[in-house]
């Protein structure tokens, strides 16, 4: 054997003999002995490699979800983190063959979601309704003004959909508190002294927009339960028309079935027998973006109108019922206005006139107003200068809409949108 030989076989000899033992790491000084619990307890003498004790892990304290303020002062995007706003009630087609299959139709799902942000937009807006109208009902009583009642109303929407700029968000037109025999399109003026007692039937119609997309939603309020008959009268109404709606559906089949509905009803006042009339010239209506009637009239009585309702639109399906005469005329002093989107450049010779035509285009745009938000806004002797828009045609008026005097009249009503997979009543809530 030579002598390089020998080498490696007592190397060879030596890796024989080794016994390899696994490595031990030094025991942390900040860890906590897991199975002692004791914090910063030193290992026992004599324990080779023993565990060092393990550091406490800290509670951390979950925050709290932050809950919507009575009257409402929190922007309901603070409510949602990821601010998409829930789906209001959906429901299949169930008119027309091709219509049946829409839920599933893959081509349809996908136009759905092409116009998830409007959708968004029109459920952040219901969302804020609910809030809204919750706090309303519980805080309209007999007593008080009507001033307070709109004001309380406009403010929680205003603080609900984030105190934005108006055009932005917020309130979507004026806030109608039509009494008794008045059905519609009242609100109060400065000055307005009226004081809602508990003999009233108070409509309340509350619109909220976001980005344009209004919701548009209704319901009466009545203290005295005499009442009440009128009421389940046009609530009933109104949801047969939302379950008449639809693509493909002719605008006449549903005035025809709301008219069925509404006129099986009669309330009884003072003794006396009252049969509910549908309020034949009042009638719901298309929705479009910043437009609150855009074109297409939904009516509450039978007619010859054949006209369609078609995938993508919006509707506001809404119903009035009266223990008069069923027909409205156009009285008294006037709250609500909107520009005339057909106007185009209208040749004012007033400065004023023209300052507040600027004011209401940056604010309103093609959105109602009324007297009292153009005060909201500052504007301060404005009359003249309003009337002269009206009657350059610029600025539409729209007047109290009253049935005869002494009677009842009760109003609900929703937004629906009838989209390509399915129809959501965007608007419903627990209380109707």
């Amino acid at each position: 054997m030579t002598q390089a030989e020998e080498s490696v076989a007592k190397v060879q000899e030596k890796l024989q003999n080794v016994t390899l033992e696994p490595k031990v790491e030094e025991p942390k000084a900040d860890e906590v002995d897991a199975e002692s619990g004791d914090e910063g307890a030193p290992a026992a003498e004599g324990t080779e490699g023993a565990a060092a004790p393990k550091k406490k892990k800290k509670n951390k304290k979950k925050k709290k979800k932050a809950k919507q303020t009575d009257p409402p002062t929190i922007d309901i995007a603070k409510l949602f983190a990821n601010k998409i706003y829930p789906e209001g009630e959906l429901s299949d087609y169930v008119y027309g063959e091709e219509n049946l299959k829409r839920s599933t139709d893959e081509e349809k799902r996908y136009l759905d979601r092409q116009r998830a942000d409007d959708y968004n937009d029109l459920r952040k807006a219901a969302e804020a309704h609910r809030t809204v109208r919750r706090y309303a009902k519980s805080m309209i009583q007999p007593g008080m003004l009507m001033w307070d009642i709109a004001n309380n109303i406009e403010n929680a929407t205003r603080a609900v959909t984030g105190n934005l700029h108006p055009h932005e968000a917020g309130v979507g037109f004026p806030t109608g508190l039509s009494i008794n025999h008045c059905a519609a399109h009242y609100t109060p003026n400065k000055g307005d002294k009226t004081v809602l007692s508990q003999e009233d039937v108070l409509k309340v119609d509350i619109g909220i927009h976001v980005n344009g997309r209004i919701v548009d939603s209704a319901f009466t309020i009545a203290f005295e339960e005499k009442y009440d008959p009128l009421l389940e009268a046009v609530r009933a109404a109104t949801n047969t028309g939302i379950k008449e709606a639809g693509i493909d559906v002719r605008l006449c089949d549903i005035g025809a079935a709301i008219e069925e509905v509404m006129e099986s009803y009669e309330v009884e006042l003072n003794g006396q027998l009252h049969p509910v009339k549908c309020i034949r010239n009042l009638n719901g209506h298309n929705i479009d973006r910043y437009r609150i009637h855009s074109g297409k009239t939904v009516p509450i009585v039978k007619n010859d109108d054949e006209t369609k309702m078609e995938e993508g639109e919006f509707f506001a399906i809404e119903t009035f019922g009266s223990t008069g005469n069923g027909y409205v005329i156009e009285e008294g002093e006037c709250s609500h206005y909107a520009r005339n989107p057909d106007a185009g450049n209208v040749p004012l010779r007033l400065n004023s006139a023209k300052s507040l035509l600027a004011t209401i285009d940056k604010n309103f745009g093609t959105l109602p107003f009324s007297r009292r938000q153009l005060d909201w806004l500052g504007e301060d002797k404005y009359l003249l200068a309003l009337n002269t828009l009206v009657r350059a045609d610029a600025i539409h008026d729209y007047p109290p809409l009253l049935d005869k005097e002494g009677c009842y009249t009760a109003q609900y009503e929703h937004t629906i949108v009838l989209r390509p997979t399915c129809k959501e009543v965007v608007s419903r809530g627990d209380d109707y």
